[in-house]
C-alpha cells in the first residue's frame, strides 16, 4: 500500500486563527466536498508564506462561509491572509493508481473557486508512469514526471 493524493484545496487563504478553540481546521463544506475531504479526516497543510508543514483534521464550519480557520495550536503556524495547501490522502495499492483521480480546486485571494482540476496516472506499453493535469474541461496540461515503473 502506498499513501497517495486524494483531493487538495491549493492556494486556500487562512481567513482566522483560532488559538483558544479545540484543534483543527473548520473549512467551508462546499470547498471539503468538492475536492472529496471528509469531517474528521486528517489532512496535511502547508503554508505557502511561511513554509510551515502541519498535519490536523477537519471540522465543518458554515456552508457557503469561504472559511479557512486554524484552531488551537495549528493557529501558531498561520496567520489571516497566508495562503496554504490542504490535502487529504488515501492508501492504495500501486495496480490502483491509475484509477485515481484526486480533485484539486485552486482559489482566488477571497477563496472562491478559480480552477477546477484532477490529477492523472497513467502507464504506457512498458510499464512506464505518465502524469497529467486535467482541467475541469478535461484538457490535459502535460507536467513531466522523472518517475519510471518498474
Amino acid at each position: 500500500m502506498r499513501k497517495l493524493v486524494a483531493g487538495k484545496l491549493h492556494g486556500i487563504c487562512v481567513t482566522e486563527a483560532n488559538l483558544n478553540y479545540h484543534g483543527s481546521i473548520t473549512l467551508d463544506p462546499d470547498h471539503c466536498e468538492e475536492a472529496g475531504i471528509l469531517p474528521m479526516e486528517f489532512v496535511e497543510i502547508w503554508n505557502k508564506n511561511s513554509g510551515a508543514r502541519i498535519s490536523t483534521y477537519v471540522i465543518l464550519g458554515e456552508r457557503g462561509s469561504k472559511c479557512c480557520v486554524l484552531n488551537g495550536a495549528a493557529a501558531r503556524t498561520c496567520q489571516a491572509g497566508d495562503q496554504i495547501i490542504i490535502c487529504n490522502s488515501v492508501y492504495l495499492g500501486e495496480s490502483e493508481l491509475t484509477s485515481l483521480k484526486p480533485k484539486v480546486l485552486t482559489f482566488d485571494k477571497d477563496n472562491n473557486v478559480v480552477d477546477r482540476l484532477s490529477y492523472s496516472v497513467s502507464v504506457d506499453a512498458d510499464g512506464r508512469y505518465g502524469f497529467d493535469i486535467l482541467d475541469s474541461a478535461s484538457n490535459s496540461l502535460p507536467v513531466p514526471l522523472l518517475v519510471s515503473g518498474t
